[in-house]
């Protein structure tokens, strides 16, 4: 389940934007962030977007598994990873060809660790 209420509708996240799907916060293993809405703009590309996306600890976890997940409708059961991170030090990822109308991270599975922060840059 979200970790947050759903937001209707969504905060969106347009190039240049930076959006916190978890700010310093002690989610659970299986519990998902705020969903962000990826609007289309003009000149969007056919073959899809680039999102980079980043995994902080403020006390690092012995063990994680987070997931970047998208959908094309804002519905739970829909939402499909995409990429994952394991690096228990933290790190920056890239994403590219993302053609799904929403995004929102998602702990997969955690060991110890606090103060997760994950940075989702549109």
């Amino acid at each position: 389940m979200p970790n947050y209420d759903a937001q209707v509708p969504p905060y969106s996240i347009f190039p240049g934007d930076v959006a916190l799907a978890f700010n310093s916060e002690s989610p659970a293993a299986g519990q998902a962030s705020q969903q962000f809405a990826l609007p289309s703009y003009a000149g969007f590309p056919e073959n899809g977007r680039t999102i980079r996306w980043q995994t902080i600890y403020g006390t690092l976890p012995s063990a994680v598994n987070v997931a970047l997940q998208t959908s094309m409708i804002d519905s739970d059961s829909e939402y499909t990873s995409i990429d994952s991170s394991t690096a228990t030090a933290g790190e920056a990822r890239t994403v590219t060809g993302v053609r799904g109308n929403f995004v929102r991270a998602k702990v997969t599975s955690i060991t110890g660790g606090s103060g997760v922060t994950i940075q989702v840059l549109g």
